[in-house]
């Protein structure tokens, strides 16, 4: 099995800055999600149609939390091929909140932030892919 040497510290990388930022905001996100369901399902686009049905942000907040987990671990372990994958295929969860929040009438401003969130993970992606191809020495 090959170990990856790094010719530079990944922290000068963008996208591992970027990946720091998306954590952080997302571990918010998830702090919210558990302290405020009710204005946290609104925010993110699908209101809860009675204040008892907060069960799914919860789950939200879980899974959330597990990503953060991941992201960070990846970080502190150096593993920056791993993560520019991970931030790609993770592309797919604000495509599908925007698609969600689309169909439930959610503002524009929301469903646009979705997509933001999308295009910001890609970029985030192809970075860390750059900065990998740049800077890996097989040994």
């Amino acid at each position: 099995m090959a170990v990856t040497v790094w010719r530079r510290n990944p922290w000068v990388s963008f996208g591992a800055w970027a990946v720091l930022a998306l954590a952080g905001y997302l571990a918010f996100s998830a702090a919210v999600a558990v302290l405020d369901p009710v204005s946290f399902a609104t925010r993110l686009g699908l209101p809860l149609a009675d204040a008892a049905d907060s069960g799914f942000v919860l789950v939200y907040a879980s899974r959330t939390a597990f990503l953060v987990l991941f992201a960070l671990a990846m970080l502190l372990r150096r593993d920056i091929e791993t993560l520019a994958v991970f931030a790609l295929i993770a592309v797919v969860i604000p495509l599908g909140d925007a698609i969600v929040t689309a169909k439930s009438g959610a503002p524009i401003a929301i469903v646009a932030r979705h997509l933001g969130a999308a295009i910001f993970l890609a970029v985030t992606a192809f970075l860390l892919r750059r900065w990998v191809r740049a800077n890996a020495d097989q040994s």
